[in-house]
């Protein structure tokens, strides 16, 4: 039931069809564990608002919170996570996120500089026989609307190392991408906060754009 819910979902976000405004909303994962998962407030609001007005999709102007656990979860084919610090899911938590992503969901993970070393393991829970891989650039998610042939941008610098895009691949599809040393969330962020040049920012939400054209066409 929770497939056939989704792919009514799915097909709903189809461009073309542009549904009403409203119809569609995108979520943030709250999660357990100490980590400010609420950082980066204004990010996905301005990721819509860019998305609605450059690739024609029609989604709610305010993104949901969704808890790792809840069945609402199902609800949203695209979940964005972000953080500094610890993540945990609890067993019920990473069942839950599996049957998600098995079903047609998407999870992207933004590491905001420090939630690296505690994100990992729990990935590898919710795939133990996946691998976390780095997608080469060749990888379609970096060739959608906004063409990005060397990889992720780099938003934020912290310790001189280059972005990286990771990701779990299921059965043939992308069901976790996980941005690495760019802090793509931060240039979605309103200006005033980061005082990122408009270039940078631009930068930013045109790779946040190619995930959501990614998630919507496949």
């Amino acid at each position: 039931m929770k497939q056939v819910i989704f792919i009514l979902i799915l097909a709903l976000t189809s461009l073309s069809a542009r549904p009403p405004a409203g119809n569609l909303q995108i979520a943030l994962l709250k999660y357990r564990g100490g980590g400010d998962w609420y950082a980066n407030p204004s990010a996905l609001t301005n990721l819509i608002e860019f998305c609605n007005r450059n690739l024609g999709t029609n989604i709610d102007p305010v993104p949901a919170t969704v808890e790792a656990g809840s069945p609402d979860i199902f609800n949203y084919p695209f979940i964005h996570m972000t953080g500094h610090g610890n993540v945990v899911f609890s067993q019920q938590e990473i069942k839950n996120l599996r049957d998600y992503l098995i079903a047609g969901g998407f999870l992207h993970a933004d590491d905001n500089y420090g939630m690296d070393k505690y994100l990992r393991p729990q990935l590898q829970k919710i795939f133990p026989e996946l691998e976390l891989i780095e997608l080469p650039f060749s990888h379609p998610i970096y060739h959608q609307k906004y063409e990005f042939k060397d990889g992720l941008p780099k938003i934020h610098e912290h310790d001189l190392k280059s972005p990286q895009g990771f990701g779990m691949i299921y059965e043939g599809r992308l069901v976790i991408f996980y941005s690495y040393e760019t802090d793509l969330g931060d240039g979605w962020e309103d200006q005033r906060v980061h005082n990122d040049s408009e270039p940078t920012r631009l930068k930013a939400l045109q790779m946040g754009a190619n995930l959501i054209h990614y998630v919507f066409n496949r």
